[in-house]
């Protein structure tokens, strides 16, 4: 049984910057879950940033792979940079699909660690640009496929193709 990896606040963990969840209600992931296939993971969290914690976003838009490359920060809105938490999330998390044989991943869209196809600016103003989180752009940089809460049906296929 292939097993795919999920972000933990849509498993209804309050794992969130803000201590709550964004908790989903897709049929396939519920159906998924119920057949055990799910591995649960908060990057932030297991990277050791607390619950609740301040808002964090990646200085410019960066994206996710040019934190990874050391060329841009995670900061707080006072500029604490949180940017080494999220490294070692990322790290885990790709230590953790790879201990499962993950392909596939459903992560959280716009976090500045898991989202797929947008990410905040860096100006803690709501604007997102197209972008990667970091744990996406290492997993996908890994070859593992990830998808955001509203592509389930897309990781579905890639699965089932």
């Amino acid at each position: 049984m292939e097993r795919i990896l999920v972000s933990a606040c849509l498993m209804g963990r309050r794992v969130r910057y803000d201590g709550g969840a964004k908790t989903s209600d897709d049929a396939i992931l519920a159906g998924w879950r119920a057949e055990g296939r799910l591995v649960p993971f908060c990057p932030e969290v297991e990277g050791g940033l607390p619950v609740p914690r301040p808002p964090a976003e990646i200085e410019g838009g960066a994206g996710g792979a040019a934190v990874l490359a050391g060329a841009a920060r995670i900061l707080t809105p006072d500029g604490n940079d949180v940017t080494a938490h999220f490294l070692e999330g990322a790290r885990q998390c790709l230590a953790v699909a790879r201990s499962f044989g993950v392909r596939i991943a459903v992560l959280k869209e716009g976090s500045p660690s898991c989202g797929s196809l947008r990410v905040y600016d860096g100006g803690f103003r709501g604007r997102t640009l197209p972008g990667a989180g970091v744990t996406t752009a290492l997993l996908v940089a890994n070859g593992i496929e990830v998808f955001g809460e509203d592509r389930i049906a897309d990781a579905a296929a890639r699965l089932s193709g």
